[in-house]
């Protein structure tokens, strides 16, 4: 294979992900797979798993990336169609030296992508950039590998039912978006006590009944409707490729990523008292008070689902989090965010509780804040930005985190100011006591951003 040049956009932080037709195609996922397949073979590595998700490009962009995989030497494993954790799954437990999952997570129809494990660890960061140049200069190894067929998700499904403990019975609405865990959300389901209500289970890439992304609240219209309607216990979604997870309340309320954390927390603490628990910069400032009271140790951490996973691993942690609703369990699982999983864990905890899942709410802080922000800021322009608040903030001894962004701490709550790493935007967020204090706090963060010359939105 020649040397090939990807589209720049396409490359990101966490995942290569494009419109396909336009800066991904074909030829790309061939690259891509030549790439991979020469890291690993320079590793001493031979097999890699391969999934897809349901996305109507994916079943042609798996056959160029096996292409590019074989062309290195390397032998593939085909796992299917399934969500991503079922991928991690995959490469957990078929003794792997890696796995590619195609999938266009949470974005629109048009767009597809590529997820990447090198052994248990995320391929993200700088070795999608060394991928980048490596095909850039075609230096990729050569061979011939084998392909074979080996389906998991009767397995992947008998692995996340063992942890569920039976309680009161509980009713319970899912939707899966039309997205690549549907089939898995039935089978699931299906062995589960109580009563379950089904939306969207047929896998479908054109996403029919709404957009697959459980952190939009209009995306959960029809989730909040069937749980009144039905007098559900709690309702669950699912992103695209089943890596986020949303939760309603019976009384329709939306639990966010932190308010989540806290529930599971709980649970896991009691199991493992002291454990540290991860959550991400953008998080409740609840959530990391309610993990002390539990006797834990919270820890505040960078945004991004690879930076959380390296960061468990590297301390242990048994449990972690980000507001966008990538829940990562490492008691008694794997440590990779799997949405089915969570939502198993969580039905297992409610189950053995004699609270409702709406009281369990209602009883933390209700504090405001504002939904996430984003300022438009150019790619070059948004780290220097966050330099330059930073370094004004140290020199006017304000009380901050650093980790990811500034995180500013005052009497009424915290304001965060962070570069995305996957869009030319800068990210923002509130939280506070009082809507008078979540004023002040937006006037604070609008103020430091027009210092660095960047007019924010109206917000």
């Amino acid at each position: 294979m020649s040397q090939h040049r990807f589209d720049p956009t396409i490359l990101r932080e966490y995942d290569i992900r494009g419109v396909v037709g336009k800066t991904l195609g074909p030829a790309d996922a061939r690259a891509i797979g030549r790439g991979f397949g020469t890291f690993v073979a320079q590793g001493g590595g031979r097999r890699v798993a391969v999934g897809y998700d349901g996305r109507l490009s994916s079943p042609e962009l798996e056959a160029a990336l096996i292409e590019g995989l074989t062309a290195a030497g390397i032998d593939v494993t085909r796992i299917g169609l399934g969500p991503t954790p079922m991928l991690y799954y995959a490469v957990y437990t078929l003794g792997v030296d890696g796995g590619i999952m195609i999938s266009g997570s949470h974005n629109p129809p048009e767009y597809n992508g590529f997820k990447m494990m090198m052994g248990h660890a995320s391929f993200f960061g700088e070795d999608i950039k060394r991928l980048g140049a490596l095909a850039a200069a075609g230096d990729f190894a050569s061979g011939k590998g084998a392909v074979t067929e080996r389906p998991v998700l009767d397995d992947y499904v008998a692995r996340i039912l063992a942890d569920f403990e039976p309680g009161r019975a509980l009713k319970v609405a899912w939707d899966a978006g039309n997205g690549s865990t549907g089939r898995a959300m039935e089978m699931v389901t299906a062995k589960l006590p109580g009563t379950h209500i089904l939306l969207n289970a047929r896998i479908d890439g054109t996403f029919p009944a709404h957009h697959p992304d459980p952190t939009v609240p209009k995306y959960l219209e029809q989730l909040i409707q069937t749980v009144k309607a039905e007098q559900c216990d709690l309702g669950i979604a699912f992103d695209g490729d089943g890596d986020r997870i949303g939760v309603i309340d019976a009384e329709g309320h939306i639990l966010w990523g932190d308010q989540l954390m806290v529930l599971l927390a709980t649970d896991v603490l009691a199991g493992k008292p002291g454990a540290t628990i991860i959550a991400d910069v953008k998080a409740s400032q609840t959530l990391f008070d309610s993990i002390a009271k539990l006797g834990g140790q919270p820890l505040m951490w960078r945004t991004g689902h690879s930076l959380i996973k390296a960061k468990m691993k590297e301390i242990g942690a048994p449990l972690a989090g980000e507001m966008s609703g990538h829940i990562f369990f490492a008691d008694r699982y794997y440590g990779y965010d799997d949405a089915l999983y969570a939502a198993v864990r969580l039905l297992r905890s409610l189950a053995r509780s004699e609270r409702s899942l709406a009281a369990m709410r209602a009883a933390l802080p209700q504090l405001v804040s504002t939904p996430e922000l984003r300022f438009p800021c150019s790619d070059t322009r948004k780290f220097p930005v966050i330099t330059e608040v930073r370094d004004r903030l140290k020199a006017a001894g304000a009380r901050m985190n650093d980790i990811d962004g500034v995180r500013v701490m005052t009497d009424d709550g915290w304001w965060l100011l962070r570069a995305s790493n996957t869009q030319d935007v800068l990210v923002a967020r509130c939280e506070a006591k009082d809507a008078a204090g979540l004023s002040r706090l937006k006037a604070a963060l609008a103020a430091e951003v027009r210092r660095s010359g960047i007019e924010p939105p109206a917000f």
